[in-house]
């Protein structure tokens, strides 16, 4: 292990030095409301859900500007697992030449303002460093590290990961504080409201939102935990959109819908902005409640894709007729439609347990989005170290199960090539992950995270595996 830690301390020492120095020479004024709420684990950096500090309008002057930072740095080893055979698409062993290790290194400048009367305006620019295994992201349903959905690149390179304008309309009702943070104002707002946002960002900063598993860099790292696995949601190639989010706040309840662009060639940087040709619209509503004394949530998602998308039957019934193994892309045409929808709960047991649960399924008739996942149940619970005398800590143990669909089983088996699996052949069984991982606080805002990542039939290959990953996480916050 010595090399992760050494790795680590390099990149963080030039990365946190040059965070610092932007840091020291913007000064900003910000409030420094009170939080009488348990903190359950380490959050989320991004979540458009503010977090309230009071259930009271508090007097004083509204945050006007704010600058957070992050940067996050992940390293993993996989073991010498069982292959009898691999394909272009397969994970690759060490004895096959995959021995290498994978990473990730992302910083963000969270910048934002506000404009006039509920209007903000937030601008992110983010640095991206990383590779997976053997330089490409396939061989999984589950992918195990969710910052590699921004891709594979050294050196780095630099980009605009958000820029959008949000406006809040109150809806009269009584006040509520929410604490400043990224990509949110502190400031006092209605209970009840209406709140539209546009430009570019990431659906999940809206949608599928979890208190216990929502974020890669500082919670679950497992795509099929931190998110619902087979929710097809709009992404370009870095994990980014474009479009519009309307959001309606109603006591306990929250109603959100979007129209989102989604790529002109399937998994590329190209969007379409026009929102007419390849996008994904979606619906979702929450249900806030108090059980046992303590918060949960129940959210309901359904969505659907429009785009420019192959058919697996299609590429199949192709294969036949050509004596050749079917190939998706071959057989790609526009205003191709699929749909799906998910289910998402939490629950808090006390102040220092909370548990989570997510169900998500889509037809898998046409070739994926995100990731090669059509139906998959997990859950998991987040467990903070207050009974060690380290409550900044935090435990979290997950597990998940995920599926494909028939006729992508059958594609499979005949030698196709999925977006991002195909082995040459399958022999299918659904794939089963477990993820466990311990966050520890380093030192204010800096958390080093040990992972721990088991997954039988991978790629759902009961002839492969199972792989063991081994990882390390550094993430620090200013």
């Amino acid at each position: 292990m010595h090399f992760l830690f050494k790795s680590i301390r390099i990149r963080f020492i030039a990365l946190s030095s040059t965070l610092c120095l932007v840091g020291l020479s913007l000064p900003v004024y910000a409030e420094s409301p009170v939080s009488y709420m348990p903190i359950i684990l380490v959050e989320s950096p991004v979540s458009d859900s503010p977090k309230v500090v009071s259930e009271f309008g508090v007097e004083g002057e509204a945050e006007q500007w704010s600058i957070h930072e992050q940067a996050t740095y992940i390293v993993q080893q996989k073991n010498n697992f069982n292959s009898p055979y691999y394909a272009q698409n397969s994970l690759i062993n060490k004895s096959e030449g995959g021995a290498g290790k994978s990473y990730t290194l992302s910083a963000t400048a969270f910048l934002g303002a506000r404009l006039w009367e509920g209007a903000e305006i937030y601008l992110n620019p983010e640095m991206f460093e990383g590779t997976p295994f053997n330089g490409q992201l396939v061989g999984l349903g589950g992918f195990q590290n969710g910052e590699l959905q921004k891709g594979s690149y050294a050196p780095p390179i630099y980009y605009i990961a958000r820029a959008f304008i949000r406006q809040t309309f109150g809806l009269s009702g009584s006040k509520e504080h929410v604490e400043g943070g990224p990509n949110q104002l502190a400031g006092n707002m209605d209970k009840n409201r209406l709140v539209v946002t546009y430009g570019k960002f990431a659906t999940l900063d809206f949608f599928d939102q979890n208190s216990y598993s929502h974020d890669p860099r500082t919670q679950f790292q497992n795509f099929a935990l931190f998110s619902m696995g087979a929710y097809g949601y709009a992404a370009d190639s870095k994990g980014y959109t474009y479009g519009v989010v309307t959001e309606w706040y109603q006591g306990d309840w929250i109603f959100k819908a979007a129209r989102l662009a989604m790529p002109t060639i399937p998994n590329t940087a190209q969007l379409d902005y026009s929102l007419t040709k390849d996008y994904g619209n979606q619906i979702e509503l929450t249900r806030e409640h108090q059980l046992w004394g303590e918060h949960g949530a129940v959210r309901v998602l359904s969505y659907q894709q429009h785009a420019f998308m192959g058919n697996y039957q299609n590429a199949i019934n192709q294969g036949q007729q050509t004596n050749n193994n079917p190939n998706v892309m071959t057989v790609r045409q526009a205003a191709q439609s699929s749909w799906g929808y998910g289910l998402n709960i939490e629950q808090g047991i006390n102040d220092d347990i909370g548990i989570f649960g997510r169900w998500s399924w889509n037809p898998g008739k046409t070739e994926t989005q995100t990731v090669d996942i059509s139906r998959s149940l997990s859950g998991g619970l987040s467990i903070k170290g207050s009974n060690w005398s380290r409550p900044s800590d935090t435990v979290g143990i997950g597990y998940a199960v995920n599926g494909i669909s028939s006729s992508q089983i059958t594609y499979l088996q005949q030698g196709g090539m999925a977006p991002f699996i195909g082995d040459g052949a399958l022999s299918y069984k659904k794939e089963q992950i477990v993820e466990t991982f311990y966050s520890a606080k380093v030192y204010k805002d800096f958390f080093i995270s040990a992972n721990y990542q088991h997954i039988a039939n991978p790629a759902y290959n009961s002839a492969r595996g199972p792989v063991n990953f081994f990882g390390l996480r550094a993430h620090l916050e200013i």
